[in-house]
């Protein structure tokens, strides 16, 4: 742990069965009278949106809708969204989706109140304005970008992934984590969202930057996820499970704002750059292969997860332990679904050298814990293919 270390949320949390029933009048206690609302294509007419739609119309909330979000979104997207919001003379962001989505209309909150284009931003605390009032409604339980001070938007001239975060203005006031939002998910979407989440705690725990109060969140979040990721996908109206996935998620997002994350995200941005592989999909795919690279460097803290993913450690060196996690994982990942290698995604061969110099130069070395060369990333991504 470093000599001196922090750990914050300012996102306020609102959970529970039927907690979206409670957004309208949060939204108007906020003071604002014109709301734009973000939402996944495919939730325009889900339950979830249609619940909070009608009950803004209960309170005479003038309300735009902007529904031309795409998986990894763009920074054309994002300046078509803030067009729209400025025309209307939104005062609040309503965002229901996914990850994509709520980092579209987190975008937009920044561009209302910042002005410019969304990659003037680019990198740390970067504007100066606190953003717009945005309320998130994730609708899968993995991204957490309901709570983290960061979103993600593709460059389209660079083609590449931007991230722009900021510790003390994380763009959403309130999230709303309710059951009846990822009741709908189709299964292979909740086994990717899952995994991202796990992997936000998985490492987030290992990270350089970790602290006592980092590590308290993330074995929790694990413990949630954990044991309740294949009663999930199995079942996304399973109540009790969806609960869990929603609360685990949002609190590895918090944690990894603080501790930065690991090789796992660090090989996921290229694939999601290059060959748009799905985020949480990418994560799933170099999960297996990243845990065992990392092993030697923290065996205690992987044997801390071998335990949380049921596996009995009695009789077991702290190194039987830690091997024995990499194993559970690569057994929790073939439970849900999800490929073997990075072939099976459409990547192909001769990419790999590419993909391991982008990850190279993204310096994740900050964080995970064992330092890796550009060599190293070359023989993780052959070792995935």
């Amino acid at each position: 742990m470093n000599a001196v270390s922090s750990f914050a949320c300012p996102t306020r949390l609102v959970f529970g069965v039927d907690a979206h029933q409670q957004l309208p009048a949060i939204v108007a206690a906020g003071g604002a009278q014109r709301v734009f609302m973000v939402v996944d294509p495919a939730l325009v007419e889900s339950e979830i949106a249609r619940a909070i739609m009608a009950r803004l119309g209960e309170r005479q909330l003038p309300l735009a809708v902007f529904a031309e979000v795409e998986p990894d979104p763009s920074d054309t997207t994002v300046h078509a969204a803030y067009e729209r919001c400025r025309a209307h003379g939104g005062e609040a962001i309503i965002a229901i989706g996914g990850g994509s989505t709520i980092d579209v209309a987190k975008s937009v909150a920044i561009l209302m109140t910042n002005g410019g284009r969304i990659a003037d931003y680019e990198g740390i605390e970067k504007f100066s304005v606190r953003p717009m009032p945005l309320y998130a409604v994730p609708t899968t339980a993995g991204t957490g970008s309901e709570v983290s001070g960061a979103c993600v938007v593709t460059d389209t001239e660079r083609n590449v992934k931007m991230a722009i975060r900021h510790a003390a203005f994380s763009p959403a006031q309130v999230a709303v984590l309710d059951p009846l939002a990822v009741s709908s998910m189709p299964a292979h979407v909740a086994a990717h969202a899952g995994i991202d989440a796990f992997v936000h705690a998985f490492e987030s725990y290992l990270s350089k930057l970790a602290n006592p109060f980092s590590d308290a969140v993330n074995l929790h979040a694990m413990t949630l996820i954990a044991g309740s990721i294949r009663q999930f996908v199995a079942n996304r109206r399973n109540t009790r499970a969806a609960m869990d996935m929603l609360c685990g998620s949002s609190m590895a997002a918090m944690s990894f704002g603080v501790t930065g994350l690991g090789n796992v995200h660090c090989m996921a941005l290229p694939l999601g750059a290059v060959f748009h592989v799905p985020h949480g999909l990418a994560n799933a795919l170099c999960l297996p292969t990243v845990a065992e690279f990392n092993l030697i460097a923290n065996p205690a803290r992987y044997a801390d997860v071998a335990g949380i993913l049921g596996v009995d450690r009695r009789g077991l060196s702290q190194l039987e332990a830690a091997r024995r996690a990499v194993e559970a994982i690569r057994e929790l990942c073939a439970d849900l679904g999800i490929p073997a290698r990075l072939r099976d995604a459409g990547v192909t061969e001769d990419s790999l050298d590419e993909l391991a110099r982008r990850s190279y130069a993204a310096d994740y070395n900050r964080w995970n814990p064992r330092h890796t060369t550009e060599a190293d990333f070359r023989a993780l991504f052959r070792r995935a293919y």
